[in-house]
């Protein structure tokens, strides 16, 4: 006789859970938090790091507790311009200092400079220049440009790849689940101020990744069952298709929650935008999947029977 592990299985069989009925809600709710994240972005806008505004970013450690208003005290006889001073959270001993440089020989003088300074007020040997990291102010507004870019073409391109392989109305609900996306995370970082540079923008990225991945399973069971029930309505395959890969649907997200939530509480200051945007991003991708890619094609294509490829 088989043994059967009790929890071997995560959702039981036969799950009809009403997620297109509820489709209006949902809808509705996540249109406001779009539109509260593009306010958001003119109230408090993106904290840019230096990667995109160019400039200069210190990371330094010390050896003896201080705080960030008596080394920007210190930083004073330098006149340097945009400057910041932020706690890196090692109990007052690690500081990111930013601020704003002209191009040439004094990018590269700049972490000298500092070190002069601080053997001045703190000692020979009580401080470290962890990193130093130096972008050019034209080269940073290219890189904000490209990098906006990159996100735009990846959510286009998902989404013509879903509508050549399924449907014109799976590639549409595939990128308005993409923009959403996008937008509930980029709204996010603007509500928490955390830094947005390179790494998090790789980190937008691949939440667009994982969000049409999920989107494409969905859109996959979408097009078997459509042959299977063939006198189903739309509605009614799409609900039964959401419930059907519900079960793998959370299994993915929660194991990558779980090692995403480690790198965001031990992973430090310098990883927590990157971890942070992915937290965000994969929760907010495995709620577009079900609420919102689903219902666009159901919209867009009325009751009728989908004429998905095969």
């Amino acid at each position: 006789m088989q043994q059967t592990w009790p929890f071997r299985q995560l959702l039981p069989d036969g799950l009809n859970l009403d997620f297109v009925g509820k489709r209006h809600f949902f809808l509705i709710l996540s249109t406001v938090l779009n539109l509260l994240a593009v306010g958001l972005f003119f109230v408090r806008p993106l904290n840019y790091g230096v990667d995109f505004t160019g400039g200069t970013a210190i990371r330094m450690r010390f050896s003896e507790t201080t705080t960030a208003n008596t080394l920007r005290k210190e930083l004073d006889p330098l006149e340097l311009r945009d400057l910041t001073v932020q706690d890196f959270g090692d109990r007052g001993r690690e500081f990111l200092i930013r601020f704003e440089i002209t191009e040439g020989a004094e990018m590269s003088s700049v972490a000298e400079t500092l070190g002069t300074l601080f053997k001045e007020t703190h000692g020979e040997s009580k401080f470290e220049i962890l990193s130093v990291e130096s972008v050019g102010p034209k080269v940073g507004e290219g890189l904000r440009r490209q990098g906006f870019l990159a996100v735009a073409v990846a959510t286009l391109f998902m989404g013509i790849y879903i509508a050549f392989r399924f449907d014109l109305s799976f590639g549409l609900g595939a990128v308005v689940a993409l923009v959403h996306d996008v937008m509930i995370a980029a709204g996010a970082l603007m509500l928490t101020q955390l830094t947005f540079d390179l790494t998090t923008l790789a980190a937008l990225l691949t939440v667009v990744g994982f969000s049409v991945h999920d989107t494409i399973i969905v859109s996959d069971r979408v097009r078997e069952n459509l042959k299977r029930y063939p006198k189903e309505g739309l509605a009614a395959v799409i609900n039964r298709s959401i419930n059907e890969t519900l079960s793998r649907t959370l299994l993915t997200t929660g194991t990558a929650l779980f090692v995403l939530i480690a790198l965001y509480l031990l992973g430090g200051k310098g990883l927590e935008p990157f971890a942070f945007t992915l937290l965000v991003g994969f929760i907010t991708g495995t709620y577009s999947s079900v609420y919102i890619a689903g219902p666009v094609v159901l919209f867009w294509s009325g009751d009728k029977r989908s004429s998905a490829r095969a």
